[in-house]
């Protein structure tokens, strides 16, 4: 079996661009694979073609670990996002091609079975502004659809500082959620890196008492000194890791114990094979995985075979019931988080279980989106220019 062709489609919405390959075998087999590149679409286009024509297209689809060797040292400039994400979406589709090809889910390839669920939380689900009691309402529906777990960033539009009134606003949000969805629900508070030492500091003591699950990003990926600073000023759990991209650079954050909560991404990690060796190394410090995912249902569904296999897995993120709900009808079969228990189950299908339908795709062309993290409303994930107000 061979790979003798490769497909691209991007999914356009107005606030993230959901990009597909298909690699094609020489057999028939179509192996499915997504990433979502925040604002890099085309960059990652272009490496998907010059990347795939050099060592993907004529390939046999069971030598991923070849395919990682060569895109890391074949290639010798260092991997960073949009390469580790190409890798990714490669690795991903050719598991996809692998289990088809035996008749077997991915998760079986992976180790089999270690659970029976998935737990997920709930992201995107806050779009109406930053009144505390429509956010606690939000929250409210999001305890209604069965979720046992939700994240949110509470901070706006904050870049590096923020001040007295930035932070009550923030915590009388938090307070509402809280009361809204009471002490029995996870709550996660995500931070996107946006602070100094010693705001993400003083930002922690303030949110302790609403008890979260975890802290997530509270300075830029690249300070690890910034964290040991937090981590000497605060007994919250620290979740990191979805803005790193290479196994080898989580090295200072485990052996500094820097993390509580692993949180790289599969599709910009090098795909299964690179995220099975970050699990199995985090497993050595004790550290559980709840890797970030915001894709749609092709990526969501390469999680969930992830995570049927990891011994030591804690949670998966879910945008899809609250922002672009529509993307489900993208696949045939998309991953659902089960309103009874707020998990997902296990896949049976062989491969991800998933096959894009292109009319679908076709009927939502690209948007050409720009997510701004620090612009005003950027909570309403409903704009494509963030300069619209």
């Amino acid at each position: 079996m061979k790979i003798v062709t490769l497909e691209t489609i991007v999914v356009g919405t107005p606030w993230r661009e959901l990009t597909f390959i298909e690699l094609v075998t020489d057999d028939g087999l179509r192996g499915v694979a997504e990433a979502r590149m925040l604002n890099k679409t085309d960059t990652l286009l272009s490496c998907l073609e010059e990347i795939g024509d050099r060592y993907v297209l004529g390939m046999d689809p069971f030598d991923v670990e070849r395919l990682a060797w060569r895109v890391q040292w074949e290639e010798y400039g260092r991997v960073g996002e949009v390469t580790a994400t190409a890798l990714a979406m490669f690795d991903v589709a050719c598991h996809d091609l692998i289990g088809q090809a035996v008749e077997q889910p991915v998760w079986r390839l992976l180790g089999g079975k270690m659970r029976e669920r998935v737990p997920a939380y709930a992201n995107g689900w806050y779009q109406g502004g930053r009144d505390p009691e429509a956010v606690a309402a939000a929250a409210k529906r999001v305890v209604d659809r069965g979720y046992r777990a939700m994240k949110i960033d509470p901070f706006g539009a904050a870049s590096q500082e923020l001040d007295t009134g930035g932070l009550r606003a923030a915590t009388d949000i938090l307070g509402a959620v809280r009361q809204a969805i009471g002490t029995g629900v996870g709550l996660m508070v995500e931070m996107h890196g946006r602070f100094s030492p010693s705001v993400a500091a003083r930002v922690a003591a303030a949110v302790e008492r609403f008890d979260p699950e975890w802290i997530e990003e509270p300075v830029p990926p690249y300070n690890p000194a910034g964290l040991r600073r937090i981590r000497e000023h605060t007994n919250l759990p620290l979740a990191v890791g979805e803005r790193v991209h290479v196994v080898a650079e989580f090295r200072e954050l485990f052996e500094g114990g820097l993390v509580d909560v692993v949180q790289a991404d599969l599709t910009h990690l090098g795909g299964f094979t690179g995220i099975r060796k970050l699990a199995g190394w985090a497993q050595a410090y004790d550290l559980l995985l709840a890797p970030h995912n915001v894709c749609g249902p092709v990526g969501t569904a390469a999680n969930v075979h992830f995570a049927i296999a990891a011994g030591n897995y804690k949670v998966l993120e879910h945008f899809n019931d609250f922002a672009d709900p529509w993307v489900a009808d993208l696949v045939d079969n998309a991953p659902l988080v089960d309103a009874s228990d707020g998990a997902f189950g296990v896949p049976t299908a062989p491969g991800l279980g998933v096959a894009l339908d292109h009319a679908a795709c076709a009927r939502h062309p690209r948007t050409e989106a720009h997510f701004n993290l620090v612009q005003p409303g950027w909570e309403r994930r409903d704009r494509v220019d963030p300069d619209i107000t």
